[in-house]
C-alpha cells in the first residue's frame, strides 16, 4: 500500500506533500517536498496512491451554508440570540466531535482564515470527481480523507503546539526525534532533515500516516448520527489512541 499526505495551504511554498510506502511490518517515506505544488500536481499525487490524507476542511457547516444561501437570496435569516449558539453555528459536527474527544480545537472554517484554504481544497475535490476519482467527504470510502495533525499528535501523546514557523525549528526537530523514537517502524531516510526545518513537511508525513490508519480502521468511529452531515461537511479522521505498534 502507498499513502500520501498533503499539508495544504493557499501559498504553494507552504504546501507540502509526503508519500509513504507500507510493507508488512515497516514503512518508508519515499517522497517528501515542500512548495511548488499546484492543483493539477496535487491531484496527480492523489491519483497515484491508495489513500491521501489532506490537512484541510472538506466542507462548511450546514447551518452556515443555509444562512449564507438565505442571505444571498434575500431570504429570512435565522440568527440565534445566544452568542454561544452563534459561535457553535460556525463549527462543523466533526469540529465539535474532535473538540470533545481530544485536547484540540479545530479552526472554524466558517470564521477563520482556514476558509480560504478550504476553497482551494473544494477545487481539488471537484477536479478529482470530474476525473472519475471517488470522493467521499466522510473519508470512509474513496481516495481522500480529511485529517488534522494536531489532533493526531494529541492522541499519540506528543506535543501538538509550538512547533510551527521557522522560529520554532528546534521544537520541530525535537518533535521529530520523539516521533522517530516511538515509530521505530517508520524510516524517514534522507527526508528527516526537511522535517526538522519544515513543520509543513512534518505535517505532510503525519497526514500520510493518518491516511493509513483510516484504511486499517484505527481511527475513532464516525457516529451513526453524523453520517449524513459528514457527507456534506467533511469528517476528520482522528487516531483512536496511542500508536505503539505498526498500523497493520
Amino acid at each position: 500500500m502507498r499513502t500520501a499526505g498533503i499539508d495544504l495551504s493557499t501559498r504553494q511554498r507552504k504546501t507540502a506533500v509526503a508519500v509513504i510506502d507500507w510493507g508488512e511490518d515497516s514503512a518508508e517515506v519515499v517522497e517528501l517536498s515542500a512548495g511548488g505544488h499546484d492543483v493539477p500536481a496535487l491531484c496527480r499525487v492523489i491519483e497515484a496512491v491508495d489513500k491521501t490524507g489532506i490537512d484541510c476542511p472538506f466542507g462548511w457547516p450546514n447551518r452556515f451554508v443555509d444562512i449564507v444561501s438565505a442571505h444571498r437570496d434575500l431570504g429570512r435569516v435565522e440568527v440565534p440570540d445566544d452568542n454561544a449558539e452563534r459561535i457553535a453555528g460556525s463549527k462543523r459536527a466533526t469540529d465539535l466531535f474532535v473538540q470533545n474527544q481530544t485536547t484540540v480545537r479545530p479552526l472554524a472554517v466558517a470564521a477563520d482564515r482556514i476558509g480560504a484554504t478550504a476553497v482551494l481544497c473544494a477545487g481539488i475535490l471537484a477536479h478529482l470527481q470530474e476525473s472519475g476519482i471517488e470522493v467521499d467527504r466522510s473519508g470512509a470510502t474513496g481516495r481522500v480523507v480529511e485529517v488534522y495533525p494536531a489532533a493526531a499528535l494529541s492522541q499519540w501523546g506528543f506535543k501538538h503546539t509550538g512547533y510551527k514557523e521557522p522560529k520554532n525549528a528546534d521544537t520541530c526537530s525535537a518533535l521529530l526525534d520523539a516521533i522517530q523514537k516511538q515509530f521505530g517502524w517508520l524510516d524517514f531516510g534522507s527526508h528527516a532533515d526537511l522535517c526538522r526545518t519544515s513543520d509543513d513537511a512534518l505535517d505532510a508525513v503525519l497526514c500520510a500516516i493518518i491516511a493509513r490508519l483510516q484504511v486499517t480502521g484505527r481511527v475513532l468511529a464516525l457516529p451513526s448520527e453524523h453520517t449524513g452531515v459528514a457527507a456534506a461537511e467533511g469528517w476528520i479522521a482522528v487516531p483512536d489512541g496511542r500508536l505503539t505498534s505498526f498500523p497493520s
